[in-house]
């Protein structure tokens, strides 16, 4: 089963996370970790600021999953990580990537009645950022690093990235709160289950978006520049 996150609301060299985005979802990731946003040949360049700080991703709004008709919605997610030190934190011709912690979600509810669902997430996220009109971000979801599980009146199992990393896409905003969006993003899956699973889903939407503070400094917000 594919799943999607819809929220209010993917690899920045070292700053947000290694692994194969968005959610996503949404928490923040930054995908890294040998993952690495979809950039063209013209990528320009791109520094990650304050250097070296320290981050925390909070889910703002609603993050929602959606695999064929069933959709998970969750309103709790937070993530963290750091920017790359220096020299790291620049890339003179692409993005700046870093490893990220995988993302919780909580507070999870389903779009099938008598169901309960739960997400567990694993592995070496990542996260990627390229400066750009809007700077893009790409969150890296490692093989297997999100199951979705129900309980209750339908048993699913479903498995983002299954058979290998996989890139969440979305934007960041720069700002007093910078923010990290991902909007319609599709995220490969496979599902398994009884009557009412989405098991023939092979990909999901995501929508997500979070808020990210410098815990390091707060006075001094993270800022994706060239």
């Amino acid at each position: 089963m594919r799943f999607q996150f819809t929220a209010r609301a993917r690899s920045t060299r070292t700053v947000l996370a290694a692994a194969t985005a968005l959610a996503a979802t949404t928490g923040l990731a930054l995908t890294g970790s040998g993952a690495q946003a979809a950039v063209g040949p013209t990528a320009g360049p791109t520094t990650v600021s304050p250097a070296g700080a320290a981050y925390r991703a909070a889910l703002t709004g609603k993050a929602t999953f959606k695999a064929g008709s069933v959709t998970v919605t969750c309103t709790v997610s937070t993530a963290t990580g750091s920017v790359p030190a220096a020299p790291g934190n620049h890339n003179a011709a692409g993005p700046v990537s870093s490893p990220m912690g995988a993302p919780s979600f909580s507070s999870c509810t389903s779009s099938m009645p008598g169901v309960t669902p739960t997400v567990t997430t694993s592995g070496a996220w990542a996260i990627s950022m390229q400066n750009g009109a809007p700077v893009t971000a790409s969150l890296t979801v490692p093989t297997a690093g999100f199951v979705l599980t129900t309980s209750g009146l339908a048993s699913c199992t479903i498995t983002s990235a299954p058979t290998g990393p996989a890139s969440i896409n979305g934007t960041w905003t720069n700002g007093a709160t910078p923010k990290l969006s991902v909007v319609n993003a599709s995220v490969p899956i496979s599902s398994t289950g009884s009557f009412g699973c989405p098991t023939s889903a092979t990909s999901s939407t995501v929508n997500m978006a979070y808020n990210v503070t410098n815990t390091t400094t707060p006075s001094s917000p993270i800022t994706v520049g060239p």
